[in-house]
């Protein structure tokens, strides 16, 4: 190989390893709930936002539903104030599947962000997530789909 070769592998891989990195680091904290369907209402427990961490129980901000008969995942958001907020993981630009990271939504193919309740926060997007009611008890969160 040669120098000028080496050099420009080299870049290449120094350029990708950052960007690669972020990307495993993001998708680590996903985590896929279990749920019931019961007709067009999904429920979830209202447990599914916990979790232990060295020894420590914590609350999840999120968490992706998901079966196989739905096309797209339904991101759900817990708020401050212990509502919750739920979206389908589909892009209104393009039809991509979103990511979640940082408290937002993100399309990997155009760079479309929304926030927490699917609002438009970057385009090229022009229209808000499909978003769905949400109804809780003592123990669950139910989600109401169309």
């Amino acid at each position: 190989m040669h120098r000028k070769d080496f050099i420009k592998q080299f870049g290449y891989l120094i350029a990708v390893l950052p960007a690669s990195s972020a990307l495993l680091s993001s998708c680590a904290g996903l985590y896929y709930a279990s749920f019931v369907e019961e007709g067009r209402v999904l429920r979830i427990s209202k447990g599914e936002f916990q979790q232990v961490k060295g020894g420590k129980q914590i609350e999840r901000d999120f968490v992706v539903i998901q079966s196989d008969s739905m096309r797209y995942p339904i991101g759900i958001f817990k708020t401050q104030n212990s509502n919750y907020l739920a979206s389908l993981m589909q892009c209104t630009h393009r039809g991509c599947e979103l990511n979640i990271g940082g408290g937002i939504f993100n399309c990997p193919c155009h760079g479309s962000e929304f926030d927490r309740s699917g609002r438009v926060l970057e385009g090229p997007a022009e229209e808000n997530l499909e978003s769905f009611e949400i109804t809780t008890d003592y123990e669950n969160i139910y989600v109401h789909v169309r």
